[in-house]
């Protein structure tokens, strides 16, 4: 969850999220949105990757990036159930059941 939010800091990184809501892009593309050097952006990109946030898959001579939406709605999920009163009681019943599951598991129930 810690690069995830790591990631989220950059107002750049969040534009380049944006621009990836709704279709895949390439390296060229997504600089072509932006004033900053290509390394800079291949940097940003290099982030967004390593927090599982984007993908890039190589097509032919380009990589093109599109967002990792499992990731980003399980982490942004994670936190609020963390942060949130309402969710905190829920995600320790979770955890009992988890543990119960698991234990009857072991047992061969």
């Amino acid at each position: 969850m810690e690069k995830v939010f790591a990631a989220l800091s950059s107002g750049v990184r969040r534009r380049i999220l944006a621009y990836l809501s709704a279709t895949s892009l390439t390296a060229g593309e997504i600089a072509a949105r932006f004033d900053i050097t290509k390394p800079s952006l291949s940097k940003h990109l290099s982030i967004l990757e390593n927090a599982g946030l984007v993908k890039g898959e190589k097509k032919g001579q380009f990589i093109h990036y599109s967002l990792v939406r499992e990731n980003l709605v399980n982490t942004l999920n994670g936190f609020v159930t963390e942060v949130c009163p309402v969710a905190r009681p829920l995600k320790k019943e979770s955890r009992a059941l988890a543990d119960i599951k698991s234990a009857d598991k072991k047992s061969g129930k």
